[in-house]
């Protein structure tokens, strides 16, 4: 009998000497749970293909490396980021357009809460993700610069753009920190108070100055 998981995914016997298929979600859940059981460092692709029951071929064909499997969709969060911000009504104070577009990019299911704390743990310590996450929250530092910049007409690499996407993003991380470790409350919680605390310091008439 064939049948189908929620996720569209195929529930059906594989065929006699076919390789059992995957998804990306499988192969992230098994490399995280080797990432935390026996270290990061520690954990080779070969480690992770074998825990999925996949060839190391296939891992790539999911994952660039094994850093990427930590760091999950978040090219698909700065996407929706992106989008939250230059859809926002013009109206609206730009630390709040900030602070609600950051709460509600970051919207996880229960089931990825552990998940999501591993990855969190992971970046914060781990030498080689730490310096990695330069790069990414570059990216995102970009983003909400650029929107800055285009609130109050100025250019995002100047100071007041930079200063906001800086401020914020040690915000987010802060609170995204606090969360992982403490292991209770809520996240989107912890991230409205987070930028709440940062809007009292930031506003628009301030940026020109």
């Amino acid at each position: 009998m064939v049948t189908t998981a929620t996720d569209g995914t195929d529930r059906s016997p594989p065929a006699r000497g076919r390789r059992p298929s995957t998804t990306r979600r499988a192969v992230a859940r098994a490399a995280l749970d080797l990432f935390w059981r026996q270290g990061y460092d520690e954990t080779t692709v070969d480690d992770i293909a074998a825990a999925v029951g996949v060839s190391r071929r296939t891992f790539f064909r999911y994952y660039e490396s094994k850093r990427e499997v930590v760091w999950g969709e978040f090219d698909n969060e700065l996407a929706r980021l992106r989008r939250a911000l230059q859809w926002a009504p013009v109206e609206r104070p730009m630390m709040d357009v900030l602070r609600e577009a950051v709460v509600s990019t970051n919207g996880f299911g229960a089931d990825e809460l552990d998940e999501l704390r591993i990855r969190i743990r992971l970046i914060s310590s781990v030498p080689t993700l730490v310096a990695h996450s330069a790069v990414r929250y570059g990216e995102w530092c970009e983003v909400v610069a650029g929107f800055v910049a285009a609130r109050t007409g100025g250019d995002p690499e100047a100071l007041g753009p930079q200063t906001v996407a800086r401020a914020a993003l040690g915000a987010a991380t802060a609170a995204f920190i606090s969360w992982a470790r403490n292991g209770g409350g809520e996240l989107a919680g912890e991230v409205d108070r987070a930028f709440r605390l940062l809007a009292a310091g930031c506003t628009e008439d301030r940026m020109g100055r």
